[in-house]
């Protein structure tokens, strides 16, 4: 079962209060604009800024009737106002204050995500450091390939989480604009001033153009982002589902006292946080999709995409900020098994050195194919009989020690001397941050 989870900072944004406690702010910054300008007598704005307030169960009952929420928003407030409510939304459209307000929510649900993002980033180049030298088998379609190290694995999500956070970066930086600029965008009842106001008092800038809405390519490079972050997170899951399996076991994720694996095995210790992981990214990639078909609407703006991002935006937030704590936990507490590791390496029985054999046949002036055939030859007869070995192969193969002596031959099985550029990777990477 998954297990509860609650969101205080990322939950908070996308409940009722927090949406209508930031409509009357832009509507209080609007009348405040407004009086500076001399359409609102002082007395009045005093009032407003006094007086106004809502309750969230008395506008959606009275949305019951009206069938609008912004309508029934302002009946509410009007309630509390009085009569210098008239002031309140004069000029405005609905999207003024549910985009701007939308733009506002996005922004501060951005900001936490770049703070989750940054703190995984500090996990990853820490673990890397750990591992620097620890050398596993690297993989290629699955099958194993040439040595590497377990450090290298971090520092490679460690990269690609420094390019997750530019690209949330410039994506908050595109959501966080606001437009008070009237029914179609042309600011004909209200002055373009208004609009500067509200935006530099909640840290957004005004939509250089916009119809009755701002223009929803921005919102799809937000949840675009999202996506792409969700899964770089699976991809780090996916890695750790694998190297799970009992039958590599070179990772494994912690497993706490008292917690179990299965209702009928008692022995299982499986990667739920990973498949979790993995099974929400794919929520988060869906709904970046919707936010595309959101893009292209009729004309000025139809209302298509509203029912969409009132589910779209808030969950995938909420649940890349979700799989964002349980990835930083997965990599902090991921238990490493060097010594299967190197069991592992040596499965094939020497045959990740193969591209070595290549190139010092090449070495001594060999032509390519024929190198490629005469390893070849030899790596085959390793992958059909388990009793053989690479270096004995070589060693047996009168081709092969035409070229090359016994030294050069067991000079060319070194793991070390595989991995003498590691230092050289980690000083533009991981070093460089």
């Amino acid at each position: 079962m998954i297990e509860r989870y609650t969101l205080p900072e990322m939950g908070k944004i996308w409940t009722e209060d927090f949406k209508f406690s930031t409509w009357l702010k832009i509507e209080i910054l609007a009348s405040e604009a407004r009086c500076e300008m001399g359409d609102i007598p002082k007395k009045d704005l005093d009032v407003i800024k006094q007086k106004a307030n809502f309750n969230s169960a008395r506008v959606l009952e009275i949305e019951e009737t009206t069938k609008h929420d912004v309508i029934a928003f302002l009946t509410n407030v009007a309630e509390y106002v009085g009569n210098e409510a008239r002031h309140i939304h004069y000029g405005m459209t609905s999207s003024d204050i549910l985009d701007t307000s939308l733009s506002f929510q996005m922004k501060t649900a951005g900001e936490i995500l770049l703070k989750k993002l940054t703190e995984l980033k500090s996990v990853l180049k820490n673990r890397a450091i750990e591992f620097k030298y620890t050398v596993c088998v690297g993989r290629s379609h699955g099958i194993h390939a040439e040595p590497t190290t377990m450090g290298l694995k971090f520092a490679l999500w460690f990269e690609e989480c420094k390019r997750n956070i530019s690209r949330l970066e410039k994506a908050i930086k595109t959501i966080s604009v606001g437009k008070i600029s009237g029914a179609v965008g042309t600011f004909e009842h209200l002055s373009p001033e208004v609009e500067k106001f509200v935006c530099e008092h909640l840290g957004l800038k005004p939509a250089p153009v916009s119809t009755q809405i701002i223009q929803r390519d921005r919102h799809a490079e937000f949840l675009s982002t999202l996506a792409i972050i969700g899964t770089s997170l699976e991809k780090i899951a996916l890695e750790v589902r694998h190297l799970q399996k009992t039958e590599v076991l070179e990772a494994e994720e912690f497993f706490s006292k008292g917690q179990k694996g299965s209702s009928a095995m008692p022995h299982k210790r499986n990667p739920v946080i990973s498949e979790r992981i993995a099974g929400i990214a794919r929520i988060v990639r869906a709904n970046a999709s919707a936010s595309l078909e959101n893009i292209p609407l009729w004309h000025e703006r139809d209302i298509s995409h509203s029912s969409t991002e009132r589910v779209i935006i808030p969950d995938s937030c909420i649940a890349l900020d979700y799989i964002l704590n349980q990835t930083t936990k997965l990599v902090q507490n991921l238990i490493l098994y060097p010594d299967n590791m190197l069991k592992n390496l040596n499965l094939t029985r020497g045959l990740i050195f193969s591209q070595t054999v290549l190139l010092a046949l090449i070495n001594q002036g060999v032509s390519r194919e024929d190198s490629y055939k005469f390893v070849q030859d030899c790596a085959m007869a390793v992958w059909n009989d388990q009793s053989k070995n690479l270096r004995d192969e070589l060693n047996n193969s009168d081709m092969i020690r035409k070229y090359l002596a016994k030294e050069e031959i067991d000079f060319i099985f070194d793991n070390k001397k595989m991995l003498k550029n590691v230092d050289f990777i980690f000083k533009r990477t991981v070093e460089a941050d």
